[in-house]
């Protein structure tokens, strides 16, 4: 298997995350792919011959930001434009990796049941909002329980080394699928709940390495890889899910 890191470099206000092989090829080579069709969007591919010095290679990858750009934004043309969720009889959300569809009833209480295939909600009004926070507090309690679980079978099942426990919290967050502060704390993004498990144990084991690796370096991708070979394909699986 080829070595692979994940880094970034910073060119004044830009940015630029890429992804870093180390083959037995003599010269260095910059990439720029597509991603999936269905996510749209771009990444950056760096393939570096053995020997190469890494401030080298950051260099050279800094000389070629201005066509690095190009060719993203070229590809970012390609991106579908989510629509505006409207909270609607018909509309589809996502439950564990799963697609369900509204089906919004009028009553006289307040109720979701997630049944064959749909999200039936009982309300006592139609209007948006109300629906939209009715989903909410249901993403949240079944959130509070299911990454609960996963958390605690991931812990289980994690190579310790007399490592303390983190605590869990779980919570909206804007960037992130999770995090671990310098205190012991792992935050969970809310929006997990939406995606599959597979996909909702990489996040979970990715924060866990950081107990160990707290950087992005070669010792914490090659942890990472040693706990969950397939973290990649669960990876890109949430992208394709939640971008």
């Amino acid at each position: 298997m080829v070595p692979s890191l994940f880094n970034t470099i910073s060119y004044g206000k830009t940015v630029i995350a890429y992804e870093l092989l180390i083959t037995n090829r003599k010269t260095l080579e910059i990439t720029v792919h597509p991603t999936l069709a269905s996510i749209g969007g771009a990444r950056v591919v760096v393939k570096a011959p053995v020997t190469s010095d890494m401030q080298a290679i950051e260099d050279k990858v800094k000389k070629r930001v201005r066509w690095i750009k190009k060719q993203i934004a070229y590809f970012n043309q390609f991106a579908p434009r989510t629509p505006a969720r409207r909270y609607v009889g018909g509309e589809s959300h996502l439950y564990l990796g799963r697609k369900y569809r509204l089906k919004i009833e009028k009553a006289t209480c307040d109720s979701i049941l997630l049944k064959n295939g749909y999200f039936t909600i009982t309300s006592t009004t139609r209007n948006s909002v109300h629906i939209k926070n009715l989903l909410a507090a249901w993403y949240l309690e079944h959130a509070n329980i299911y990454l609960t679980q996963v958390f605690e079978e991931c812990w289980n099942g994690f190579s310790k080394k007399n490592l303390t426990k983190p605590t869990l919290k779980i919570q909206a967050m804007k960037k992130r699928w999770g995090s671990l502060s310098v205190q012991g704390r792992l935050t969970l993004n809310i929006r997990l709940i939406q995606a599959p498990r597979e996909s909702i144990e990489y996040v979970i084991m990715h924060e866990f390495c950081h107990l160990l690796h707290h950087n992005h370096s070669a010792k914490f991708y090659a942890r990472l890889d040693r706990t969950m070979p397939d973290w990649i394909k669960r990876k890109h699986k949430l992208e394709m899910l939640l971008a």
